[in-house]
């Protein structure tokens, strides 16, 4: 199938769309679990197992910086949405057309994923 000749602009568009959600999703993981600072509290112990699940430790929150990294991370997430999404490109475009050119310029900028792990080798 050959692939669809989108606009450089779109492609741009979609593909720091891509970047821009990866870094915040890793920067969500690597931020303390509370934005403000929180004392936590403990798991309950299973009566059986004594393992002890649930439970928080303590937050020290986080900084103005790391705030301000979420905040811009977000906004340029939501522009740059709003450029994709109504972009002069899929107005000549309905249906099935619509979504079958929409996922196909998702999946031609999406970075490339790791390579999958040989399960049958590993075992």
């Amino acid at each position: 199938m050959a692939e669809t000749p989108f606009p450089d602009d779109l492609r741009a568009a979609q593909a720091r769309l891509h970047q821009a959600t990866a870094e915040l999703t890793a920067l969500g993981r690597a931020l303390p679990w509370s934005v403000e600072p929180h004392e936590g509290w403990p798991g309950k112990e299973h009566s059986h197992t004594g393992e002890v699940t649930g439970g928080r430790p303590p937050s020290p929150g986080w900084t103005d910086e790391q705030k301000a990294a979420v905040s811009r991370l977000r906004q340029e997430c939501l522009t740059l949405s709003e450029t994709v999404v109504t972009h002069p490109y899929w107005q000549s475009l309905s249906g099935e057309d619509l979504v079958r050119q929409r996922m196909e310029l998702k999946a031609i900028t999406r970075p490339q994923a790791a390579a999958a792990l040989d399960v049958t080798a590993a075992a």
